[in-house]
């Protein structure tokens, strides 16, 4: 899976022609067997709707991270999209960059709020339930961490037709097994705005309602994957929040601002 992840990344960046470099992480959970790829969006990950003769080789992600990271110090901001594994390992393999980081924005985890309480199972967002330990062990670390998850990101959608208008043959290929996947599954023919989303965090913080709060996430059970968050500064026998520093979690969104700046970025 993680080398399809190289040839997508490859692809997709020839196809929209984006000069940027691409490189490999990890291939397994920090602690669980891998599991099986979904397959939402086509056998491939980008819709099955291309021929891709690209390489699945590429430099470590994780060292890419450690060594940008030490020569920037303070002034690096990653953006996770998909489970934590590659950050955990970094910040396992070289501690130091833990205060150097500026922020880690990332799209996982699901806390209630509305009702998005999961979308694998009743209790866990996709990514975070992937690698629960990466995720756990990063968001109970000292880096600043800004959680964009499921409460904000069902907020945001765009409808098959939208995504149709756009008028971009790329990203309507990518698209329509999601879409189809969508009208099958919820009887609605459109999409939530999950990664781009949190990529808005970067251009409009002012968009989000922001509160903070330590987080941690169930690493096995029934609930494996979910994220729990201190809701009172109340503890009976034991506080696993005790020592952690409050992260900033989005649990709202003007969803309206984001979509008008999401079109108007793609008409550019």
């Amino acid at each position: 899976a993680v080398g399809q992840a190289v040839k997508n990344a490859r692809l997709f960046c020839q196809k929209m022609g984006i000069d940027a470099p691409v490189y490999r992480g990890c291939s397994r959970p920090l602690a669980l067997a891998p599991s099986a790829p979904a397959t939402l969006h086509g056998i491939d990950g980008l819709g099955d709707a291309f021929d891709n003769p690209h390489s699945e080789e590429a430099p470590s992600a994780v060292q890419f991270i450690i060594d940008s990271v030490r020569a920037q110090p303070h002034a690096i901001t990653i953006v996770a999209i998909g489970p934590l594994t590659n950050i955990a390992s970094a910040i396992n393999q070289a501690p130091d960059i833990i205060p150097l980081v500026k922020e880690l924005v990332i799209m996982g985890g699901a806390f209630g709020t509305d009702g998005h309480s999961g979308n694998v199972s009743p209790f866990a967002e996709f990514n975070i339930w992937k690698d629960p330990h990466a995720a756990d062990q990063v968001l109970a670390s000292a880096l600043p961490v800004v959680v964009v998850p499921l409460d904000v990101t069902h907020k945001v959608l765009i409808t098959g037709e939208e995504v149709r208008q756009l008028n971009q043959p790329v990203l309507s290929a990518i698209c329509r097994p999601y879409l189809a996947y969508s009208l099958q599954k919820e009887g609605f023919e459109g999409m939530a705005l999950h990664d781009t989303l949190t990529l808005s965090w970067l251009a409009l913080p002012q968009a989000f309602t922001v509160t903070e709060a330590p987080v941690r996430v169930v690493t096995e059970g029934i609930s494996r994957g979910q994220t729990v968050r201190r809701l009172s500064a109340l503890a009976s026998r034991e506080d696993p929040f005790a020592g952690l520093r409050p992260q900033r979690l989005c649990l709202g969104v003007d969803a309206e601002a984001v979509r008008e700046h999401f079109f108007a970025a793609l008409q550019m």
